[in-house]
């Protein structure tokens, strides 16, 4: 295996002369022959210890140990838990005259203090083992103990089972960090990075190369964040992402860039979001949609958790339309049913008015999905709420239909559509006796739209009700593929923008359209979904110059110049190449089950984008500002009355 190994990667090195192969060889030999034969880590070299708290074993009995960590727990002063990051110990507290000053340490330090001891692993006596514990079995006779550092009243109590508020947390974040679940995220994200490293370096040959932070603004996409230089007038920004200078990489020549890169945009933080982030950043040279997505599903095969069931490969694949006429949104969770079914022909003659109104419209339309045992699980007040967001939401009226006519909550339009069409829609819809269908009409997307959000939300009900829909042990990925390139603006729909980026390459097959109708180019756009959430996203590039200039200028009429680096890079012999971005934070989210990524980040900004322990961002004195040529515009209080009220503010959770 390891031959094997070593093979794989000499393939991926390059081979300038004879003599650098063989020093290449030489040095990834020595080094991959040290790191096969040193597996554990040495978890107390260069330290003052020589074990750590958790690793403690019958095997270790007889041994003369010093551990270092915090006092977690303390019982009649005659024990007490010594806990590092590693886990926890018992140590046993010298009773005898001599040892007094040890015991004197021990027992009056506060908990959560910092303490060093030394002393002799020993058998717990019998009866007195603790199961529950790795190192239940034996605990610390102490010989000698120092204090390295009290501890003053916490905040809050170290403890998993104790509840405190997400603001008090991200303002005391260091002790957060000492919890079991955040030393384990953070540890589990570290150990799925290196391995990602090892897969990506010493399997395939990428080069990890670090871009800027320092940019300019660039046009389109998100907001981004505005740094003030020392030239009048003159600002850098902070980029989205590092996807102009990894495809200036593959210009270069690097042919297989990766970076572990930070990102910012200056967007409101929600549990998914925040301002700045973290992506396992790739590009390549010289491949296709098929390579990259291969290429990541073996990273996630190989860095994947192994306490977590094996990811299973190939990853299954969706066109985008599908996606949103069946699940009604480009990120489908696929681990449940509950599928949006068109049901528009049955519907052609009917006499509902609303249902006919719809029809009559261009994409005029009448979707359905069926909610298994819904009578059983779901009240009249869930059913109101589901159809007030409907009106409040998408503005479109939202049918509940039971198969038993009499439970139709004196709905004479329900009552007709199951004496009209009821064997036809149990027949499409595969519905039971106690299902509940949902039925909306209007133009498709926004009809399948508010389908996916009800979707959603009934699996929210009847999971709240105890019905298991979505196993969290679970991960199910999914390749959404075949985006459109381009998509009206909200705000213009006669004009359009990027649905990805400016850069994505048209799909081959639809190049011809680009200059007669763009708006139905698809594009080589491809997104990684995982349980309903996105964590990758990438494409194919455009490396053509002219293709570039004639999508930026023409189509979505941006300014070329603020891209003329790009355009001119293009155009010295770019070859063709594709990436993909992994957002870590989501990823590590899903993996560790957090309920947010600010529980897989160390240390996180709050709901308004706030370093709480901080207090970042603040405010700079105006001497200060002078160098950088800028001066704070106050608002008015009435700016700062309108602004209170279009953000009303929210709890820093």
């Amino acid at each position: 295996m390891f031959s094997c190994w070593l093979s794989r990667l000499c393939r991926g090195l390059s081979t300038p002369t004879r003599r650098t192969t063989q020093l290449i060889w030489s040095s990834a030999s020595r080094r991959l022959v040290r790191s096969s034969q040193r597996r554990i880590p040495e978890l107390s070299s260069f330290v003052a210890r020589t074990n750590t708290c958790g690793e403690l074993r019958s095997s270790h009995l007889g041994q003369e140990v010093t551990l270092c960590g915090w006092i977690q727990f303390r019982r009649q002063n005659i024990f007490l838990v010594l806990r590092d990051f590693h886990g926890l110990v018992q140590v046993v507290i010298p009773q005898d005259e001599s040892a007094a000053s040890v015991k004197k340490i021990l027992c009056e330090a506060p908990m959560e203090s910092v303490v060093q001891v030394s002393g002799t692993v020993i058998s717990r006596p019998p009866g007195q083992e603790n199961p529950k514990m790795p190192t239940g079995e034996i605990e610390i006779k102490v010989k000698t103990a120092k204090l390295l550092n009290s501890c003053k009243k916490l905040p809050f109590e170290i403890k998993d089972f104790m509840k405190k508020t997400e603001a008090l947390r991200l303002q005391y974040r260091y002790l957060d960090l000492r919890s079991v679940q955040m030393q384990y995220n953070l540890r589990l994200r570290s150990q799925m990075v290196m391995k990602m490293r090892e897969y990506l370096c010493n399997l395939h040959g990428f080069v990890d190369v670090e871009t800027p932070t320092l940019f300019k603004r660039t046009p389109g996409g998100a907001k981004e964040f505005i740094i003030p230089s020392r030239e009048p007038g003159k600002f850098y920004s902070l980029p989205q992402s590092p996807q102009q200078f990894k495809q200036l990489l593959m210009v270069g020549g690097l042919d297989r860039y990766f970076q572990v890169a930070r990102c910012y945009r200056d967007e409101g933080s929600r549990p998914d979001r925040q301002p700045e982030f973290t992506q396992i950043d790739i590009e390549m040279s010289f491949v296709d949609q098929t390579g990259i997505q291969s290429l990541i599903e073996g990273l996630l095969q190989y860095s994947w958790p192994s306490d977590k069931d094996p990811v299973a490969v190939p990853f299954p694949s969706m066109p985008f339309a599908e996606a949103l006429a069946s699940y009604g949104t480009d990120k489908p969770d696929t681990r449940f049913g509950m599928k949006i079914v068109d049901i528009s022909d049955m519907f052609r003659n009917t006499e509902v008015g609303f249902l006919q109104d719809a029809l009559s419209k261009p994409q005029g339309t009448v979707k359905a999905i069926c909610i298994h045992k819904g009578a059983k699980y779901l009240k009249r007040k869930d059913i109101e709420s589901i159809r007030k967001f409907a009106a409040d939401h998408f503005n479109e009226e939202v049918l509940p239909i039971f198969l038993k006519t009499n439970e139709n909550w004196n709905s004479p339009v329900a009552k007709f559509i199951m004496e009209e069409q009821g064997l036809e829609l149990v027949k499409l819809l595969e519905t039971q006796e106690e299902d509940v269908v949902l039925l909306t009409a209007g133009e498709h997307k926004r009809a399948c739209s508010l389908m996916g959000k009800l979707r959603l939300e009934c699996a929210d009900l009847l999971e709240a009700r105890g019905v298991v829909l979505r196993d969290p042990a679970l991960f199910s990925f999914l390749w959404v593929v075949d985006f459109p390139l381009f998509l009206p603006k909200e705000e213009n729909p006669q004009e359009l923008e990027s649905a990805h980026h400016p850069f994505t390459a048209p799909h081959p097959s639809d190049i011809h359209l680009l200059y007669t109708e763009p708006h139905k180019v698809r594009s080589q756009h491809y997104d990684l979904v995982l349980n309903g959430n996105e964590i990758g996203g990438g494409s194919i590039r455009i490396h053509n110059s002219e293709l570039q200039h004639y999508v930026l200028a023409t189509v979505l009429k941006e300014d070329v110049k603020l891209l003329s680096h790009l355009l001119q890079a293009l155009d010295f012999g770019a070859p063709p190449h594709g990436g993909i971005a992994l957002g870590l934070d989501r990823l590590m989210c899903l993996v560790t089950g957090a309920p947010s990524i600010r529980d897989v980040i160390a240390f996180p900004k709050s709901f308004r984008g706030h370093d709480l322990m901080s207090n970042a961002p603040d405010s700079i004195p105006p001497e200060e500002l002078k160098p950088y040529h800028i001066q704070v515009s106050w608002p008015t209080d009435a700016e700062t009355e309108k602004s209170s009220l279009n953000h009303p503010c929210r709890s820093e959770s």
